[in-house]
């Protein structure tokens, strides 16, 4: 077999951390794997879901008064904000569609049909009680993406569940709006801590063929 591949050294040598040095994140580095992190798929490539990177020592505070005090954005220079967009079918977005157009990768009428088909299908979504969810899954993979990329860069970090979303809303500054949903909220920084790999359950026990379970 082939040597393990860099991406594959990374993502088995990820951990996440809850001690962070204050080093600040240099901006270029913090630019690129957000940039990285933004290569993520999405449904219709409607690129539902946005990254706030928060630095400022005030809404740092208030990040963590809304996780009740959790080490991790006490101590991570910079705290990363996944926003998933539930109504994005219906805002303009003709940037998106013309960039494929133009770019090749998409056909001129399959970019044409494109926004009336997205906001179709979300309308759908909406009437099932669904359009949070399906909007949220698109920023969890981006979320996944920057774990990755950040690893890669030699920066840590932890996908944090335990906060309170109006909270998290009203330090970034989107309170009361209900078609923006948090998806994670993740510290960003240099470890002040290493972190032992605590194992995986056998692959025999989560990993199936055809049908779950076998």
């Amino acid at each position: 077999m082939a040597a393990p591949s860099a991406v594959a050294d990374v993502i088995r040598a990820r951990r996440s951390v809850r001690h962070y040095r204050p080093d600040p994140v240099p901006a270029s580095l913090l630019h690129e794997v957000t940039d990285l992190a933004l290569e993520a798929p999405s449904s219709f490539n409607l690129q539902a879901r946005s990254i706030v990177t928060v630095t400022d020592g005030r809404r740092l505070k208030a990040l963590t008064e809304a996780t009740g005090g959790q080490p991790h954005p006490r101590e991570a220079p910079v705290m990363l904000v996944f926003v998933a967009e539930s109504a994005a079918a219906g805002e303009e977005r003709g940037d998106i569609w013309e960039e494929a157009r133009s770019s090749g990768a998409w056909t001129e009428q399959f970019a044409a049909a494109s926004p009336e088909n997205a906001r179709l299908f979300q309308e759908d979504l909406q009437a099932r009680g669904l359009a949070r969810e399906y909007a949220v899954k698109d920023a969890m993979i981006v979320a996944s993406f920057l774990m990755i990329a950040a690893a890669g860069a030699g920066l840590a970090t932890s996908p944090m569940n335990g906060w309170d979303e109006e909270a998290v809303k009203a330090a970034i500054g989107i309170a009361g709006r209900d078609d923006l949903h948090i998806a994670l909220i993740m510290p960003l920084g240099y470890p002040a801590e290493e972190r032992v790999h605590p194992g995986r359950r056998d692959r025999a026990l989560t990993c199936f063929s055809e049908v779950y379970g076998r």
